[in-house]
């Protein structure tokens, strides 16, 4: 896919160079338009009327290019191609002798519907084809307030580089894409501007679905979202009235929605989750008995017909006519695939569960049954290696100070004697002097919010869990201590558990490696995945699309990085963050879940998202003085899967960005004066990320240096980031036994009624300890959404579109990028063969593929192939 052109038409446009007659005062440019019939609600743009500009010819009457004729869009030839219907129109406009060359176009559409433009091409002299990759709506101009649409060409050009012809032009489409920041949204608005997070409640509907506002104070800062300008609620002026639609349809501008093909993908996916959940919802009490009745959960053969009350109960969750367009291609399965963490390797992911036995849980005795690995989730080396390799790779660190220490300076009650023994002949001075100590770290943050989250049946401690480097790069548990706070005025109350093998005392350890895993996952969904991707980039969509005009080079860089993510965003806040949201139903943070979100947000920094940064700043890394080292760092251990796949990437993507901006600047003042660079990252310090313009750390924007790291970091977090920590959820928390989001039990104190019940059935307390059924059926389901991959995805290292202007050498360099992320993919494949590197694969053979481009792959696919780096944050 990588430059793929368009060739729907070029024969014909090749022989339709311009012409003119000794008698006519007009020569005549001929084209083609190319429309996609998308939808139903969609038109053909018949009867569009259509102009060109000259970027080279200027009219001194507007001050702007000259101007061809008008053109109509009239007897188009359609076909469909890839299941897409399109219509291709000839076209010729009259333009005076000395027009020039096209530069833009402009359109209007006088009809009441809409019409997706895909493409359009002109043919000047010299059978040079001038290119328009316009891939946007256009709506009625009496919808857009009688203003027209305006395409560029595909050549790009720095603001001071602008032909005199276009300058107006450029100006004038920023403007019109700024708005002013007032009135409702609606759909055919193409206007990008700022707001709070004030839409996440839904106080009309009482009390306790009221959230505060997030953004724009000290106490709760978060990142802008795009303004939708919905009226207030009736019950708080401060909050933004729900949108009244059960749909996808919530606004974002036009060319930031889902495509009508991902979109009914996503519906399939989510009312195929809906049927596992309501089906596995209605058989048995709300209770679980058994760990039978949790790997009963998984299948892959049961067909299933809907009918009775079953469909009732699904058209009750979706609306009608999203129902009727989708359940025809639903694959009507009975139960959720076998998650990777149970099946191994990716080639068994879908492998059938027909086979499995009914096993019982042990902690004293393990027996595996079917899958060879069933059990490997439960190995301590497996725990410390999802650390490395798993969904959240990216919060475990090198312990600074022994004992750990809070930010207050309150110290652990971890002890030397706690650890000693397992630190192979090691001191615990010795250990830390090599860096062999490490911490994952779910305490500080946690601690003031735990009065509140423990309530109406939540459980949560406050974790830090130590482990030790081995000569093998694997990680050895050593200890997890358990905090909870006191009395109003008094200290916490830790409580610190060590590995175990057998009896009580490894049931115990056992229940606190899952208490870590569940305050990992829930950090993992509100802050690396959502806060760390989703939230933060979305106002650097805005600023991109406020400020970079479409005829700026980075804003052509930039453009593959934001596909879908507005609209992912928008749905999230509609179902995922908001009151009584899946997040609010399935994380023990409940209805403070994101101000949790926010808390964290006071931490970050962008410059810190830089990947060689945060390996350096948790001590994954150390500094490398070898000038040829484009990272500037080494791994402290090779072994990081997530580390060292990532590395590749980084570097391979920052190559890219740097070949990319040499060609465009020449040195540090083009960038100083480029005033829409400039303006761009003036407005995402002050507005987009407003609650942090007073930082010290945003870069300065004076030099190339600063333009290549921050379009660096940026593309990093769309891409590479996001996969990393999406596209294995339900890979490894599909199973919840593996990860969970919720605890309802204690671990039980000697002494108790508690610990009585515990040893009369350590299985049952456990499964008591989980979320209700209900609760973890939906986890599940979620996670099988959030994992797929839509068949229209654009992966790194592939574009839609080329450019004209330095086409072979953006060409030729983008070739190299797109090379190097091939042999990338082969070096993975060669790390996770090795057998030497034990965190590739682990006892749960699962290989590491979350930051394997699989730029090869120019064919559609979708599903949860585990692997995969798609250029923008889409789901």
């Amino acid at each position: 896919m990588q430059h793929q052109q368009h060739h729907q038409g070029r024969s014909s446009l090749r022989d339709c160079s311009s012409t003119s007659s000794p008698q006519s005062r007009h020569n005549i440019i001929k084209g083609e338009i190319i429309i996609v019939q998308s939808d139903k609600k969609s038109g053909s743009g018949r009867s569009a009327s259509i102009r060109i500009y000259s970027c080279t010819e200027v009219d001194p009457k507007t001050g702007k290019g000259k101007l061809s004729e008008q053109a109509y869009l009239k007897r188009g030839k359609t076909k469909t191609s890839c299941g897409e219907r399109t219509t291709t129109y000839d076209v010729k406009f009259h333009v005076e002798p000395n027009f020039g060359t096209p530069g833009a176009l402009v359109i209007r559409n006088p009809k009441n519907n809409r019409f997706f433009l895909k493409y359009a091409a002109v043919q000047i002299q010299n059978s040079q084809i001038i290119q328009f990759d316009c891939y946007s709506w256009v709506y009625s101009f009496k919808k857009t307030k009688n203003f027209d649409r305006i395409f560029f060409s595909n050549t790009k050009y720095l603001p001071s580089q602008t032909p005199q012809a276009l300058m107006k032009l450029r100006k004038e489409e920023l403007g019109s894409l700024r708005g002013n920041g007032s009135g409702e949204r609606k759909e055919w608005d193409r206007i990008y501007d700022y707001d709070y997070y004030s839409d996440l409640g839904d106080p009309d509907k009482g009390p306790e679905h009221k959230r505060p506002v997030l953004g724009g104070s000290a106490l709760l800062p978060y990142p802008r979202r795009g303004r939708t300008g919905r009226p207030s609620s009736n019950a708080d002026p401060l909050t933004e009235s729900r949108p009244c639609t059960t749909n996808l349809d919530i606004y974002v501008p036009p060319d930031e929605r889902f495509s009508p093909k991902k979109k009914s993908e996503f519906i399939s996916n989510s009312i195929q989750a809906a049927l596992h959940f309501l089906i596995l919802e209605g058989k048995g009490s709300n209770h679980l008995e058994s760990f039978d009745e949790i790997h009963a959960m998984f299948s892959a053969n049961e067909s299933l017909v809907i009918e009775g009350s079953l469909k009732e109960k699904l058209k009750a969750m979706v609306p009608n006519e999203l129902y009727k367009d989708t359940t025809h291609a639903i694959k009507k399965t009975l139960k959720f695939p076998l998650p990777q963490i149970l099946a191994g390797d990716t080639s068994d992911y879908y492998a059938s569960a027909a086979c499995m036995k009914m096993v019982h849980f042990t902690f004293t005795i393990v027996v595996l049954h079917f899958p060879e690995n069933e059990f490997a989730w439960k190995d301590d080396e497996e725990f410390g290696r999802q650390m490395l390799a798993g969904v959240n790779p990216a919060r475990i660190q090198s312990l600074e100070v022994f004992p750990p220490q809070s930010k207050d300076g309150a110290v652990s009650s971890i002890k030397s004697s706690h650890i000693e023994h397992n630190l192979d002949g090691l001191t615990v001075a010795q250990a830390m002097n090599y860096w062999r100590i490490l911490i994952l770290d779910h305490h500080d943050y946690l601690m003031p919010f735990l009065s509140r989250i423990n309530t109406n049946d939540v459980c949560i401690y406050a974790t830090r869990t130590l482990l030790f480097l081995k000569s093998d790069s694997t990680l050895r548990p050593l200890a997890i201590e358990l905090s909870l706070p006191g009395s109003p005025r008094g200290n916490e109350i830790n409580r610190v558990l060590v590995p175990a093998s057998q009896g009580e005392a490894a049931a115990l350890w056992h229940y606190a490696k899952a208490h870590v895993a569940v305050n990992d996952s829930v950090y993992h969904q509100l802050v690396s995945h959502w806060l760390h991707t989703h939230a933060v980039v979305e106002p650097f969509i805005i600023a991109t699309r406020r400020q970079l005009s479409l005829m700026h080079p980075i804003h052509w860089l930039l453009d593959p990085h934001f596909k879908d993510t507005m609209h992912a965003n928008a749905l999230a806040r509609s179902k995922l963050i908001n009151s009584g949201g899946i997040f609010e139903k399935i994380l023990f943070s409940a209805e403070i879940s994101m101000q949790l979100s926010a808390e964290l947000y006071k931490e970050w920094r962008f410059d810190e998202q830089a990947l060689p940064a945060d390996l350096l700043k948790r001590g994954m890394a150390l500094q490398d003085p070898d000038p040829d080292n484009p990272t500037g760092i080494q791994l402290l251990f090779q072994d990081y899967p997530y580390g060292a796949d990532g590395l590749e990437i980084w570097t391979a993507v920052q190559a890219w960005v740097t070949d990319f901006c040499m060609l465009f600047y020449a040195d540090d003042a083009s960038v100083r004066s480029d005033e829409e660079v400039q303006a761009w990252w003036s407005e995402i310090r002050n507005v987009g990320h407003g609650d942090k313009r007073n930082e010290t750390w945003w870069y300065q924007m004076t030099s190339r240096k600063d333009l290549i790291q921050a379009l660096t970091t940026l593309i990093w977090i769309a891409s590479a980031l996001h996969a990393s920590v999406n596209f294995g959820q339900y890979a490894y928390n599909g199973y919840p036994l593996n990860r969970t989001t919720l605890c309802r039990r204690f671990i039980p104190q000697e002494g108790t009624f508690e610990y009585a019940e515990f040893l009369g059935d350590p299985d049952k307390y456990y499964l008591n300890m989980l979320p209700e059924r209900d609760k973890m059926i939906l986890g599940i389901a979620i996670a099988e959404v959030l994992s797929k991959h839509t068949s229209d995805e654009v992966y790194l290292g592939q574009r839609l579109s080329p450019l004209s202007i330095k086409n072979e050498e953006i060409g030729l360099k983008f070739e190299k990028f797109n090379r190097e992320l091939r042999n990338i993919e082969k070096r993975i494949e060669d790390k996770n063969a090795d057998a030497k590197l034990k965190n590739r694969q682990g006892c749960a053979k699962m290989p590491y593929m979350l930051l394997y481009p699989d730029t090869s792959n120019v064919e559609s696919k979708g599903g949860s192939t585990g692997k995969g780096i798609p250029n923008s944050i889409s789901i």
